[in-house]
């Protein structure tokens, strides 16, 4: 089974290389923001992994996510941030809300290893 991935990012560039990066091993949904990202749950049930980017406008990864994981509790939660992993994104990763934080340049391999099934 083709793992189902969504990855919401507000910059159109990092949207397609994260989509030319994964498209052949999983079946890639993207969203310009974390209100399309609530849409795209609420249209593909069967998404399994979500990796948002951590600053956009109008609502960052963590609030999406917050919101994404009260409605789809049982899916697979990420950030990807061009920042440093700081002290809201490690409260994150220990209160569970998230399972890990990626840096930009997001590193290929090392989302395959953990979003591979």
């Amino acid at each position: 089974m083709i793992t189902k991935v969504l990855y919401v990012d507000d910059e159109p560039i990092n949207l397609k290389l994260f989509e030319l990066c994964f498209s052949k091993k999983c079946q890639v949904f993207v969203a310009n923001n974390g209100f399309e990202g609530l849409e795209q749950l609420d249209k593909e049930a069967d998404i399994m992994v979500i990796i948002s980017d951590m600053k956009m406008p109008g609502m960052n990864g963590i609030d999406f996510i917050k919101l994404a994981k009260e409605k789809y509790p049982s899916k697979k939660y990420y950030i990807m941030t061009g920042y440093e992993i700081n002290a809201e994104i490690s409260k994150t990763i220990d209160s569970g809300l998230i399972l890990k934080a990626f840096r930009k340049p997001f590193n290929a391999k090392e989302i395959d290893l953990v979003i591979s099934p």
